[in-house]
């Protein structure tokens, strides 16, 4: 490397990063262009239970994910203001559970604003386990005790230890450019 170009490697090497608060003020891009770069994430759908006061709460989401395997840890996104919300802060335990791909109409109306927590769980076959309502038919579920919840932005990022855990066989329910969609090819076994 000659002495310009390793000059010039110097002093970006030990020029200082713009501090953190700088970039938080900075405009950026607006909510809905945002948004549109959001929908072009492809996502599992999942419902996230809890219980309330009142009975089952619960709601779609598309932002869960594995944290880690040892301890065994899932991330959920939860929007700020939500009742489940509240009821997973309040009682530390959850369940999320992954959809079906024919499970549309299930994704839909736990993800409706208009729709009650009694509309959403009717005729639906719940069962409770360790005092959380578990959607039974879902491709895979996990019990969750609350281990850290943190607000960033409007949503929550919950994270849960899982307690109990059931892995079915068939097809995920995915969430595309706002739109469900679904894998093809074969259905894998409960194996994976």
């Amino acid at each position: 490397m000659n002495a310009r170009l390793r000059l010039v490697a110097d002093r970006a090497a030990t020029a200082a990063p713009p501090p953190v608060e700088a970039l938080h003020e900075e405009p950026g891009p607006d909510a809905a262009r945002c948004l549109g770069l959001y929908a072009k994430l492809a996502a599992g759908v999942a419902v996230v239970t809890a219980r309330g006061d009142d009975g089952p709460l619960g709601m779609t989401v598309s932002a869960v994910t594995s944290l880690s395997a040892r301890p065994p840890l899932l991330l959920a996104c939860l929007r700020d203001g939500s009742r489940t919300l509240a009821a997973v802060r309040a009682r530390r335990t959850f369940a999320v559970h992954l959809l079906r791909e024919e499970q549309q109409d299930l994704a839909g109306r736990f993800a409706s604003p208009t729709t009650t927590a009694a509309q959403r769980f009717a005729g639906t076959d719940t069962r409770q386990i360790l005092g959380v309502p578990v959607l039974a038919g879902s491709l895979a579920w996990s019990v969750c005790l609350t281990e850290d919840v943190r607000r960033y932005g409007d949503h929550h990022l919950v994270v849960g230890r899982v307690a109990a855990v059931h892995v079915g066989a068939g097809r995920p329910l995915l969430w595309h450019d706002r739109r469900f969609g679904s894998l093809t090819g074969p259905v894998p076994d409960a194996a994976g």
